[in-house]
Formats: structure tokens, C-alpha cells, sequence
């Protein structure tokens, strides 16, 4: 189970997103994590523990990004840390992915892909998206 919320709009997201991370906090505390983009720049913060684990590591809530999206995760492949946690990115790092729920032929698809030349970080299902 997990929490996901996105933000786009002329406010900042950060400060958005930990609010609605915090509301979502109960469908996963394993871990938490946030993409962030602005001109064109994507920026990924991400932590094992609670939503407050994750407000330590942020900047203040006057961040320039007003687009974003967030995740709070409770493991179910993989274990609880920070590689784990979401999001994740993409190989070319300009795409950010956030799942809720299981990838049941995870393995098979993880293994095709690896054979094509992709490159795992984390060992999560999520990944292969």
C-alpha cells in the first residue's frame, strides 16, 4: 500500500506535497520521497522513515518548483530504505515514477529489460515501469 499526490500549479509544491504526504502518511511510513521540476530540471529527495524524515532533508517551503509529485511507500518488494524508496527515475533521469501496488511478473519484465541494457538501482517492482 501507498500514498501518492502530484501537485502542478503557480504555488510551490514542496510545502503542497509534504501536506499531502502527511495526510497520506498512514498507507505507507516505510519510506518517502518527492520529484520536483522546475525550468526543465528535475530534482529527487527521497528517505527511509516517516514523512517528517523527509521534511529534514528538504529546503525551506519557498522552493522555486511549482510542479511535483510525492509517495510515501510501504514495502512489499524490497527492502525499507532509501534506494527503495520513490521515486524513481528513468535511465535518462527526465522522467520520475511513482506505483501503488504489486507488478505480479516484476522478475520476467526486470530481466527482459536487463537484457535490453537497462540498469536497476533499486529492488523494487516499481522500477520496471
Amino acid at each position: 500500500m501507498c500514498g501518492i499526490v502530484a501537485y502542478l500549479g503557480k504555488k510551490s509544491a514542496q510545502p503542497i506535497l509534504v501536506e499531502g504526504l502527511k495526510r497520506l502518511e498512514y498507507r505507507g511510513y516505510d519510506s518517502a520521497g518527492v520529484a520536483l521540476m522546475a525550468g526543465g530540471s528535475l530534482r529527487v529527495e527521497k528517505t527511509s522513515g516517516r514523512i517528517s524524515a523527509l521534511e529534514d532533508i528538504l529546503d525551506g517551503p519557498d522552493s522555486s518548483e511549482h510542479l511535483g509529485i510525492g509517495h510515501t511507500r510501504w514495502a512489499t518488494h524490497g527492502k525499507p530504505n532509501t534506494v527503495n524508496a520513490h521515486p524513481h527515475l528513468d535511465y535518462t533521469g527526465k522522467i520520475a515514477v511513482v506505483h501503488n501496488g504489486i507488478i505480479e511478473n516484476y522478475a520476467t519484465l526486470k530481466k527482459w529489460l536487463q537484457e535490453k541494457g537497462a540498469v536497476f538501482l533499486s529492488d523494487t517492482d516499481s522500477e520496471v515501469v
